[in-house]
């Protein structure tokens, strides 16, 4: 028997439930506490799991313990292991009860202003007893810690795939496009053609240029010659931006689906300035190899299907 074979058939679920608690509590009284049971029952556990392996799986001091490289590797394991049983758990009750459960998925603020209400709407035709949490997932600043550590089954959002590691497979949803807005009692929209260099030193509201966005809206003025504008805010708040925009003391770009969707704030105008063809891909973002839950595939299937009408227009 080799000794992988050998040392997995003695690290039970009870011992990897019990790493869990003391890596979560940072003492083993604590953990202990939480697991209702006694103090030497969770050290033994340990003890027995570190001469199992042969390694070191906690660093102990006056305040407790703290998790040795050799620790973060089997807690990294044990976390994917109770992560397949929930899912594995989650099929079963779909199975039997095909129309409830819960769902966690995560998207940033500008795809909830855009399309992700059509989506969710989709979905919850379908299952509407299930409780859909939806968690905030900033992917423009390439934040995936609520995908990666489990807290969600799938994001939806914007990503520079130049920037994402191998563990995240990504499935492109539609093509989004950015267009420059204003007010609807701004000057520039009784005009019938705008050059974009007549904006430039108007007060913009814009994404940093070090977020997802910033190289296309750094390439769309480049395109005319010009340099990007020093913008009077700058921020990832779709709700800021479109609020600001729509008092008429800003311009500012925005995606196509978030000025056209049902959600959008009353009195913002799509200004009629060129720009270069771009294309902003959302994508459909998920743990390589991670066993999705009947739910999540679900919601993915409505999300293509809400897609379709964007796909490849932008």
């Amino acid at each position: 028997m080799e000794w992988a074979d050998r040392i997995g058939n003695r690290v039970r679920l009870r011992d990897l439930h019990v790493l869990l608690a003391v890596a979560e509590c940072g003492s083993m009284s604590k953990a202990a506490a939480r697991l209702a049971i006694s103090h030497p029952v969770v050290s033994k556990t340990i003890s027995e799991l570190e001469k199992s392996l042969g390694v070191r799986l906690f660093d102990r001091n006056s305040q407790g313990v703290e998790l040795t490289a050799y620790g973060r590797v089997l807690l990294n394991c044990a976390n994917v292991v109770f992560d397949e049983m929930r899912q594995g758990l989650r099929q079963i009750q779909f199975l039997t009860n095909p129309d409830a459960g819960d769902l966690q998925v995560g998207f940033p603020e500008v795809e909830i202003a855009g399309i992700i209400p059509l989506i969710t709407e989709c979905f919850l035709r379908q299952f509407p007893r299930v409780n859909l949490q939806v968690i905030h997932a900033n992917t423009s600043m390439l934040q995936f810690q609520e995908l990666r550590g489990r807290n969600v089954e799938l994001l939806i959002g914007r990503v520079r795939t130049t920037a994402l590691e191998d563990d995240l497979a990504l499935e492109r949803l539609f093509d989004d496009s950015l267009v420059v807005v204003a007010g609807s009692d701004s000057p520039w929209l009784n005009l019938k053609k705008l050059e974009l260099a007549e904006l430039v030193d108007e007060p913009w509201i814009l994404p940093p240029y070090n977020s997802v966005p910033g190289p296309f809206i750094r390439n769309i003025f480049h395109a005319h010659g010009l340099e990007p504008p020093k913008p009077s805010i700058s921020t990832l708040s779709n709700q800021l931006t479109t609020t600001l925009i729509a008092t008429g003391r800003f311009i500012g770009l925005l995606n196509r689906t978030v000025v056209a969707s049902s959600g959008a704030p009353v009195g913002l105008k799509i200004l009629p300035v060129h720009i270069p063809p771009h294309k902003i891909t959302v994508d459909i973002i998920t743990i390589k190899n991670r066993t999705l839950s009947p739910l999540a595939e679900a919601f993915i299937d409505c999300a293509r299907e809400v897609a379709k009408p964007f796909k490849d227009r932008a």
